[in-house]
């Protein structure tokens, strides 16, 4: 798993404009290589403690994507005090079997990869970018 230069700091910077709320994207790439993120906004009703991509943005953002020539490869979120880890409710509302989901952890400065399998988040491993 790689992130492309530049792309662990758009990650953080976008979650520490976001907070105290959850933000949301979808990531580019190809493989398990990020090359680029996509701001979606969130939508979720409580915005505070959960993410839910707005559908009109995802599909665009998705669309601009394959348009670059670039897969989407995942999405991403902020937990805005807490850590870099899958809650329950990312670990119920997960759709994307095969796909990377990224957390950004404002209290942490950090950012760690998950695979979703359909059944679980496995963790991993990062190369810095």
């Amino acid at each position: 798993m790689e992130l492309a230069a530049g792309v662990r700091a758009e990650l953080l910077a976008h979650a520490r404009e976001g907070a105290p709320e959850e933000v949301c994207g979808v990531l580019a790439g190809r493989g398990d290589r990020v090359t680029a993120i996509e701001r979606v906004a969130n939508v979720a009703d409580t915005p505070g403690t959960r993410y839910e991509l707005d559908p009109g943005e995802q599909v665009a953002a998705m669309r601009a994507i394959e348009e670059r020539g670039e897969e989407v490869v995942g999405f991403y979120h902020s937990h805005p005090r807490g850590p870099p880890a899958p809650s329950a409710t990312d670990e119920r509302l997960a759709t994307w079997p095969d796909h990377l989901y990224c957390i950004v952890s404002v209290p942490d400065e950090s950012v760690r990869v998950w695979r979703w399998t359909g059944e679980q988040f496995d963790p991993v491993v990062e190369a810095e970018g």
